[in-house]
């Protein structure tokens, strides 16, 4: 997707039509600069960009219901309409489209009525004409950059950290999985279970009694397994939302100055008793890897005992290490001895060489017993460091355990505390919080039992496939029905395995890249995760344990850049090498971002400048005349291609006029506007 232009009329502060701003597309000069003050339209400039595409605001951007300019509705008379449009053109897969959305507004005497929001959409076929596409604008936009990937590319950066916040973290997962391509092959598995079915319906309809009630088995087990599925996803969620609700009830006691004290030393040990569960788990998977890959060494130590008492043996009947069987054989062969005597038959010298034969030993086997022997040395050695990491292991574990009975018994005493606390408050808090957390051990029960139901039911299932292949299926209809129905499911298994795999390596390098972009910008030392789930987070590596860590909200601005710039820098590489099931031209992305960065310190803000415009394919960046000076100007100056001034008319009798001087030309920045009301012009920098 490479955008072209866009234009508004009467969006927010911009009144009327403003001129078409054409944005950069040249792949050197791939950015566009527009610069303006505080408060006169940059973050409605970006607004109308997901507007138009998405019906989508920012976070930050304030009445979003008011988007129609206060100067267009009150210079129009009563019961007439104000038009209000963005329009946005771009170019994808070879076509060009081009977006208007609009909307409009009607004045009464006593107050504003909105119509209805229209999109419209154009696009341009083989012979260059534009003409109606067939489907909806909303699912050509959706298929060209989904809606719920808008986030990544269109983002306020002095609030970018809001990306890996606790509630954003579900969002990223399916965004990136949607980037991935992973909702493609799901909906293949899904058309596909729907397809066996179908299949298993007409055989359900042709074959024999024992057929169809082994089917009819099937069925009722797979809407179970289906059933207990969406529970789960049912009890994830509700464990997230009570987790979440836990932290904000649990947040009301820091309010509180009775409480604030054991409060924080609760909210401590449970953050260190998480970290110590995630060590025990750890140490724990360390265990079984250990067991899984070296426990053989120690299985074998009888084995290389016998070895080498085989070995000994054969030295004492005579195998001795020197002169091998195979030279003599060679100088017998030859009738020449190494002092150059000649081995003739029955001759005494022949005899002495020949007598050497009984005593030499095999070149191979010498060999192969000095291989063997270094491998069973090597054995006994990995025997040997298998107890030594076993015993580390077991350390940290026993460690682990008992300092979480400490911490266990220390929130106890917390709680109970809290409880028993004479203020009546203090005491509905925590009831409260005893009531989440009884709600999620109850919910993570049922987890557990539906997991274990789960299991169970797969392995009827297995069963029954397994005896519906053995029947007996003599007509030509049953037959063809059976294989089709193998050959579905073999299909839904492979794509099942190509998911998890693709996820699981995408997720691994994506990890890699995110760790090596934060440690490129960050100073602290501290490493990027990705978990199954995507959740970001960041942790310190201390005496070779991992520790989560409070980040700060510039250590989470740069996180989320460094995921948003690796996610689009893996899936440009996965694109390019054809491995996924994505988006036409998803190698192409443009990102539009407000505030760069402007609260971090100088030495971030310069590596950010310098990566921003490598990552993406087209870069739009919306600064204020004390961002852009400095490391942003002197980092990105050369990639610049278009830039762009917001003019702000006050309407302010004494307002101060600004300036800022530009391509060595001035330009008015803030000036007196000659009516009553205040709106914003854009004016394009011209080249020096």
């Amino acid at each position: 997707m490479k955008l072209i232009s866009i234009s508004l009329c009467n969006f927010r502060s911009f009144y009327g039509k403003t001129p078409e701003i054409f944005l950069a597309v040249n792949e050197v000069k791939n950015t566009t600069v527009i610069h303006g003050n505080n408060g006169v339209g940059k973050t409605s400039l970006l607004n109308a960009f997901t507007w138009a595409l998405y019906e989508k605001f920012s976070a930050a951007f304030a009445s979003a219901e008011q988007l129609v300019n206060k100067r267009a509705v009150a210079e129009a008379g009563i019961g007439q309409g104000v038009e209000c449009y963005v329009e946005i053109t771009w170019e994808h897969d070879g076509k060009r489209y081009r977006a208007k959305r609009q909307c409009r507004v009607y004045r009464s005497a006593a107050d504003v009525e909105a119509g209805k929001t229209e999109l419209y959409m154009l696009v341009t076929g083989d012979d260059g004409r534009w003409y109606v596409p067939d489907q909806q604008p909303e699912e050509i936009i959706n298929q060209i950059l989904p809606c719920s990937l808008h986030q990544y590319f269109f983002f306020d950066g002095e609030r970018i950290e809001k990306i890996v916040r606790n509630d954003k973290k579900a969002e990223i997962a399916e965004a990136t999985k949607m980037l991935l391509g992973v909702e493609v092959i799901n909906r293949s598995i899904r058309h596909l279970g729907e397809a066996k079915r179908v299949l298993e319906g007409e055989l359900r309809a042709i074959g024999n009694s024992e057929v169809k009630k082994l089917l009819g088995q099937q069925t009722k087990i797979e809407f179970e397994v289906e059933a207990i599925n969406r529970r789960q996803q049912e009890i994830q969620q509700e464990i997230e939302y009570q987790s979440k609700f836990k932290i904000e009830v649990g947040n009301r006691l820091h309010e509180l100055s009775a409480a604030k004290e054991l409060q924080q030393r609760r909210q401590d040990l449970e953050s260190r008793k998480n970290s110590l569960q995630q060590q025990l788990r750890k140490s724990k998977d360390n265990l079984k890897r250990l067991i899984s890959s070296q426990c053989y060494s120690v299985l074998l130590l009888e084995t290389n005992i016998k070895f080498r008492s085989i070995i000994d043996n054969l030295k004492e009947s005579g195998l001795k290490p020197g002169i091998s069987r195979e030279f003599i054989i060679d100088l017998l062969n030859g009738n020449k001895c190494i002092c150059g005597s000649y081995l003739h038959d029955h001759s005494q010298a022949r005899k002495h060489v020949e007598h050497w034969l009984e005593k030499a030993g095999s070149s191979t086997v010498e060999e192969t017993l000095i291989r063997m022997t270094a491998q069973v040395d090597e054995l006994d050695k990995q025997a040997v460091s298998f107890w030594q990491e076993v015993d580390r292991e077991q350390v940290r574990i026993n460690e682990a355990r008992q300092t979480l009975g400490q911490v266990d018994s220390e929130l106890l005493n917390i709680n109970e505390k809290l409880r028993k606390d004479p203020s009546e408050e203090i005491r509905d808090i925590q009831k409260r919080i005893d009531d989440i957390e009884a709600k999620i051990s109850e919910l993570t029960f049922e987890q557990g039992r539906n997991q274990q139901q789960s299991e169970t039911l797969n392995i009827e299932l297995d069963n029954l496939n397994k005896q519906i292949a053995k029947q007996k299926l003599n007509e030509e209809r049953q037959l063809l029905a059976q294989r089709r129905i193998g050959a579905t499911q073999d299909a839904i298994d492979r794509l099942s395995e190509v998911k998890t795999r693709q996820e699981k390596h995408f997720r691994y390098s994506l990890e890699q890249r995110v760790q090596e972009i934060f440690s490129a910008i960050s100073p602290a030392p501290y490493i990027p995760k990705i978990s199954e789930k995507y959740e970001l987070t960041l942790v310190e590596n201390t005496l070779g344990v991992e520790m989560p860590v409070a980040a700060s909200t510039g250590e989470n601005q740069i996180l989320s850049l460094s995921f948003i710039s690796s996610i689009i820098d893996k899936v440009r590489e996965w694109s390019e090498k054809k491995k996924m099931l994505s988006l036409p031209e998803s190698s192409t992305f443009p990102i539009v971002m407000d505030s760069p960065f402007g609260s971090l310190d100088e030495i971030s803000r310069r590596h950010i400048a310098k990566i921003v415009p490598q990552m993406a394919n087209q870069l739009v960046v919306l600064v204020t005349k004390t961002q852009w000076r400095g490391e942003l100007q002197e980092e990105i100056a050369n990639r610049v291609g278009k830039e762009y001034v917001l003019i702000y008319h006050s309407s302010k009798p004494d307002c101060e006029q600004d300036y800022i001087e530009l391509q060595g030309e001035r330009y008015p920045l803030i000036r007196q506007s000659p009516n009553e009301f205040e709106y914003t012009e854009i004016v394009e920098v011209r080249n020096g």
